[in-house]
């Protein structure tokens, strides 16, 4: 395993509630590396935080990591099977004031 997956499992794993289930895949192509990240549905939030802040943060860290071994490193969040359900934007009207209803 390389110091850049090894450093992103450590953080992800440090973060969430279910750290049995976090996957880190890496690719190397012409771009650099990519890192692409595997997480329980209810983690996501942990990870994407508030505005995306704690994601962003990490995206910086693995960049820091990246430059010090003369690489781009990049992060990709893969979203859970079922990870959201139907939000507002996409919805009729209809079918929101549907939901409303008790």
């Amino acid at each position: 395993m390389q110091k850049d997956q090894e450093f992103l499992e450590f953080v992800i794993k440090s973060l969430v509630d279910h750290p049995e289930t976090v996957k880190v895949n890496r690719n190397v192509d012409e771009m650099g590396v990519l890192l692409t990240l595997d997480i329980h549905p209810e983690d996501m939030g942990k990870i994407i935080g508030r505005k995306g802040a704690t994601a962003k943060s990490i995206r910086t860290l693995l960049r820091v990591v990246g430059m010090k071994n003369n690489a781009r490193v990049n992060l990709k969040i893969n979203e859970p099977e079922g990870g959201r359900g139907p939000r507002m934007a996409d919805m009729s009207v209809e079918q929101a004031m549907e939901d409303l209803k008790i």
